[in-house]
């Protein structure tokens, strides 16, 4: 599966941002697939990610209640909905797959397909 994100720009702290991954290959009902983000100095975390089955999502607690992510499996897209942005969200944003399913949604070991990123930039 191939990745590309999108929807990344310069917001204002409290400001909304839609990001999206949109990919070709496999449906993405067939992934789990996740969000990581890097900020400046720092190492690549965990955001955000669904199940391959659909039916769980984990967020970061960094990110909980501020952020859903989702996917619309027809256009073979996966959003995440950004709401309340601060400037410690500043970073830039990678969607991730897991062609084969390790059994955790969280660690970015586990991801083997990564898209190449979407800068975030919140001002205060």
């Amino acid at each position: 599966v191939q990745l590309q994100a999108s929807g990344g720009g310069l917001v204002q702290a409290g400001d909304s941002l839609r990001l999206s991954c949109s990919g070709s290959g496999r449906p993405f009902s067939s992934y789990s697939m996740g969000w990581f983000r890097q900020a400046p100095g720092k190492e690549r975390e965990f955001v955000a990610a669904f199940r391959w089955t659909g039916d769980k999502t984990y967020y970061a607690d960094s990110v909980k209640g501020r952020f859903t992510i989702s996917r619309a499996s027809a256009r073979n897209t996966m959003y995440l909905q950004m709401n309340s942005l601060n400037p410690e969200d500043t970073a830039v944003y990678y969607c991730a797959a897991q062609v084969y399913y390790s059994g955790n949604d969280y660690d970015i070991n586990s991801y083997d397909q990564w898209g190449q990123g979407t800068q975030v930039t919140v001002s205060s």
